[in-house]
């Protein structure tokens, strides 16, 4: 017989065998006796196909799913989908969605599906979007949607900010139809400028009862702040999170949307950085690619590619000078091959950039995320101070950031959206608050807010994964010998990524 405890505001429940259920908040955990209705999808003929499209209260998903046989049953999450009753009669429902954080592909098309998932299956008819500027009015104006998401905007207030303002755009069907074929928000978004209770208060003052916040790890953080101070006040108010990090770098889920994407435009630079450096005498194409801590992308388009043969993440410490280092093997490939691509995450070797730069900061960005130097035009510099006495080098630098983070979602990553929204719209019609949902082990899940925030998603280099890249590029490890790296039993953080 399973046992549920509040344990420090986490939600516990305890089965046989170590079953362990980290559940999300429920509207009936603080509100007495709320009132339910059908859920409106029994009526619809989109479902009626479906055998069994009501998931059942007890379905759970595993965090784990390799384990050995005498292993306990682990740490479940309770599964996505829609419930055989609801918490919200549709027509009283007044959703708001808000964009926070830095640009990353799907983030239309996870609003026009949470608007479509509303509007299709649950009858709903009010939902507004988060955003301050007058010039929302014309949103839908391609040119206008690119200045709207420029951070450079001064006169702009997107994302949390957004709450402080009078202005939303109301969003329909028709507002949102072509929206997932165009990158940025067509919300906006800004980073920081979070105060939970100005927030709190313009949702109670606008009558908004569910909330949908995409964002990154620190938005998350922010919701989590929200849904608090909604209980604490005893709001009938949902706040569901979907996560967005470009990096990848969320805990838990198996991978966050746009990053397939990610991958996917990062090619088109390496390939570009393949084509100068085999022009070229001593070619050498270096491509910086987005990660901060964690070098995922870096580390798949380097795997997709074919064409790398270095990839310096953060994770994995490396030196310049001196035998098995940077410089070392650059001259050896260069004297094998002719040339060489290079691919480093922005977060990789800041350590070194740091120790010969006497501008190194302690900055942080309104975000409270560090402020990085640019470690590829330092690596650059170095490599040809390095060689300008010992050969004629040609080397192309490339920075495709800001291009691969503006561009629409993929196929896949469509795809991973659609479903996102859904599960986020069937948990908040259900009566459960304060989650994020998210794709583990396959299966979609709501996860309590203080697991995906508690710590980052980063490459285990102690796992099979790394190695496969090591034998794929055939470049060193660059460990010294006096680093200590234990190896990681746990089947490494990267979850369902470890193929």
């Amino acid at each position: 017989m399973a046992t549920s405890a509040l344990n420090s505001d986490k939600k516990i429940v305890t089965g046989p065998a170590g079953y362990v259920l980290e559940d999300v908040p429920h509207f009936s955990d603080y509100i007495p006796n709320p009132p339910t209705y059908p859920n409106p999808l029994q009526d619809n003929a989109a479902y009626s196909v479906v055998k069994q499209y009501f998931v059942d209260e007890d379905d759970t998903v595993p965090q784990k799913i390799v384990v050995h046989p005498d292993s306990p049953r682990g740490t479940h999450f309770r599964r996505a989908g829609p419930r055989q009753r609801v918490y919200f009669d549709s027509d009283d429902v007044v959703a708001c969605i808000v964009t926070c954080g830095g640009l990353c592909p799907g983030l239309n098309t996870v609003i026009r599906e949470i608007v479509c998932g509303l509007s299709y299956m649950y009858g709903v008819k009010k939902i507004l979007g988060i955003e301050v500027s007058p010039l929302a009015l014309l949103i839908l104006s391609p040119l206008l949607s690119i200045f709207l998401n420029s951070e450079n905007n001064c006169g702009f207030q997107g994302g949390y900010r957004g709450f402080y303002a009078r202005n939303t755009i109301d969003l329909d069907l028709k507002t949102v139809n072509d929206i997932h074929k165009r990158g940025g928000t067509i919300l906006g978004t800004s980073r920081g400028g979070h105060d939970t209770t100005k927030i709190v208060d313009s949702i109670q003052d606008r009558g908004i009862n569910q909330v949908y916040i995409i964002g990154g790890d620190g938005s998350q953080k922010g919701a989590a702040a929200i849904f608090e101070e909604i209980r604490r006040r005893g709001l009938k108010v949902a706040v569901a999170g979907i996560p967005k990090t470009i990096d990848n770098d969320i805990p838990i889920i198996d991978r966050s949307f746009g990053f397939d994407t990610a991958v996917e435009e990062a090619q088109r630079a390496i390939n570009a950085a393949h084509v100068e450096a085999t022009s070229f005498e001593n070619g050498i194409g270096l491509v910086k690619l987005m990660g901060r801590y964690s070098g995922f992308i870096a580390m798949y388009a380097t795997l997709a590619s074919r064409d790398v043969d270095c990839c310096l993440i953060p994770e994995s410490p490396f030196f310049l000078e001196g035998k098995g280092g940077l410089f070392e093997f650059i001259g050896k490939r260069l004297k094998e091959n002719g040339h060489m691509v290079i691919v480093i995450a922005e977060g990789a070797g800041q350590d070194l950039l740091a120790e010969s730069n006497e501008q190194s900061t302690t900055l942080k960005d309104a975000s409270g995320n560090k402020l990085l130097q640019d470690v590829g035009l330092w690596i650059s510099q170095r490599i040809k101070d390095h060689f300008a006495k010992k050969m004629t080098l040609n080397l192309k630098y490339i920075d495709p950031t800001y291009m691969i983070r503006a561009v629409p979602s993929n196929a896949s990553d469509n795809v991973c959206c659609t479903l996102l929204a859904q599960s986020a719209v069937h948990g908040v019609m259900a009566g459960y608050n304060g989650f994020t949902v998210g794709l583990v082990n396959g299966r979609h899940t709501y996860i309590p807010f203080y697991r995906i925030t508690e710590k980052q998603n980063k490459v285990v280099i102690t796992d099979r994964m790394w190695a496969r890249l090591l034998s794929s590029t055939n470049q060193p490890s660059f460990m010294k010998h006096d680093d200590n790296h234990e190896p990681n039993h746990s089947g490494g953080e990267a979850g369902a990524m470890n193929w």
